[in-house]
């Protein structure tokens, strides 16, 4: 009778399993490894973080990623000083950053009512803006002053749906509704593809006790109220994804935004010039354009040279509205005898003889 053989014993041994990794956590640091994919090997990446959520949820995914693609990951916290106890956070973020690992770690403060004593550019002015403005400012003199390669944002796709909702509650063009780039310059925002609820739960799965901030919460704000009230109503209205549907407008609108821009800045280089002041004392100025051939141009281009041209010219380009480029179009393609349109920054645009011409008032 033939032997009987008795099944192999189970296995015990061998190396432990890991554990199973929190999808959102994973989200996050796909998101991230994807962003830094393409900046050179031990170079200095820069997170801000607020010590919110999403910018938590950012800096914890980059301090594992970073190291991983060769890069040293350092990072910024803005203490913006508009609320009691601003100072004290933002030491609490720094500490929370040390523990992460993050070399160096900076801790700036900016004087937001001073930027908005001064007028924060851009036609919608308020804390919002001079907040924004200031905070930009000092990132980029961090950047500047390390030599960091790329600058981490923690913008979200719910953050670009509400930037959306706001560009059309105020009437703004493509180039506003179009959002913001995964990729500007050296800033870099991974998670425009995340919801916000997905870096609530990474913070979660980490242990990263995330900081709610009071005045995100402010009705104050129209950001908030977009927020609490006109995307949840649109959602309620229309169903959901609604959020979803915004970002991927702005993602078209961004393409189609950067053709444009693209041909206008062709068409510019073939009909702006600088004007040489020696050449007529009564037109002394900046920056001359060509009526003829601007005439030529579809309207989408034409309004986007004279805004190069204008912004070209001093115009501070916070304050240029598309009014105001309404003014200088007429000049081109309705005119009938009126000499000049006044703009922003102490300039005026004027017709003459076949030429647009933009000088100080």
């Amino acid at each position: 009778m033939p032997a009987r053989t008795s099944p192999p014993a189970a296995v015990t041994g061998g190396p432990p399993r890991r554990p199973r990794l929190h999808p959102a956590v994973a989200s996050v640091r796909l998101a991230v490894r994807r962003a830094l994919a393409d900046v050179p090997a031990g170079s200095l990446v820069l997170v801000a973080c607020s010590g919110g959520p999403d910018s938590l949820a950012l800096a914890g995914a980059t301090a594992f990623e970073a190291p991983r693609l060769g890069l040293r990951a350092g990072a910024v916290t803005v203490d913006h000083g508009m609320q009691p106890g601003s100072a004290e956070q933002a030491d609490r973020v720094a500490a929370v950053l040390h523990e992460l690992g993050f070399d160096p770690v900076h801790v700036v403060s900016v004087d937001v009512p001073a930027r908005a004593a001064e007028g924060a550019p851009g036609p919608y002015p308020g804390p919002e803006a001079a907040a924004r403005q200031a905070r930009y400012i000092a990132l980029d003199q961090v950047a500047d002053s390390t030599g960091a390669a790329a600058l981490l944002l923690g913008h979200t796709l719910d953050d670009q749906a509400e930037t959306v909702l706001l560009g059309l509650a105020r009437g703004s063009g493509a180039r506003s509704l179009a959002g913001m780039a995964p990729a500007s310059g050296r800033y870099l925002r991974p998670l425009l593809g995340i919801r916000r609820a997905k870096t609530s739960a990474a913070c979660a799965a980490l242990g990263l006790g995330a900081w709610n901030d009071p005045q995100n919460a402010d009705p104050a704000f129209a950001r908030t109220r977009v927020r609490q009230r006109a995307l949840p109503a649109l959602e309620s209205s229309l169903g959901p994804g609604i959020a979803e549907a915004l970002a991927r407008t702005a993602d078209l609108l961004r393409a189609d935004a950067d053709l444009l821009d693209d041909l206008a800045a062709d068409a510019a280089s073939r009909l702006l010039r600088p004007l040489e002041p020696a050449a007529d004392a009564e037109i002394a100025g900046m920056v001359q354009v060509e009526v003829a051939g601007t005439a030529e141009l579809p309207g989408a281009l034409r309004a986007r040279v004279l805004h190069r041209a204008a912004i070209a010219a001093g115009v501070p380009p916070g304050a240029l509205t598309a009014a105001h480029v309404a003014e200088i179009d007429a000049l081109v393609t309705d005119w009938h005898g009126q000499r000049w349109t006044d703009l922003p920054g102490r300039l005026r645009c004027r017709r003459h003889h076949g030429w647009l011409v933009f000088s100080a008032r």
